[in-house]
């Protein structure tokens, strides 16, 4: 038969399938608990941007890896989305996915980058992720 470790290995990837596949708008996401957007002008991907990524994201969303087919090492594959949702909307970052997660709000199943994987990013890189999008995602 099958041993117990199989049966416990079955079960976690049904119910991680499962929670992958519940929507944002299930989760109630307490904006208040947002840090502050940087309050610098001029934000760019390239400069204040992509080295947050470099240091917690491209692990697992970049050249070698793409987690939820996701990769964040350039502006255009970001755009790209996650299994063609977008990650990002444009001038809106309370509703981009991407300042959701990397905040930890919402559903912690999708808090990145994951335990173990990394630290969470700090209040600083956050406010500077949220600022970008606000600021309209420039290069």
């Amino acid at each position: 038969g099958m041993s117990m470790k199989k049966i416990l290995t079955v079960i976690v990837g049904v119910c991680l399938a499962g929670t992958l596949g519940v929507s944002a708008a299930e989760v109630t996401i307490d904006l208040s608990k947002l840090p502050p957007a940087s309050t610098k002008k001029d934000l760019s991907y390239e400069k204040h941007i992509l080295p947050i990524f470099k240091k917690s994201c491209v692990d697992c969303h970049g050249p070698e890896k793409q987690k939820a087919r996701l990769r964040v090492d350039t502006l255009e594959e970001l755009k790209k989305g996650s299994r063609g949702k977008p990650v990002v909307v444009k001038g809106k970052a309370a509703k981009s996915k991407l300042l959701l997660v990397v905040a930890r709000l919402g559903d912690p199943d999708e808090a990145m980058p994951p335990e173990g994987k990394g630290d969470p990013l700090t209040k600083e890189q956050v406010g500077l992720i949220r600022a970008w999008i606000d600021q309209g995602l420039k290069k």
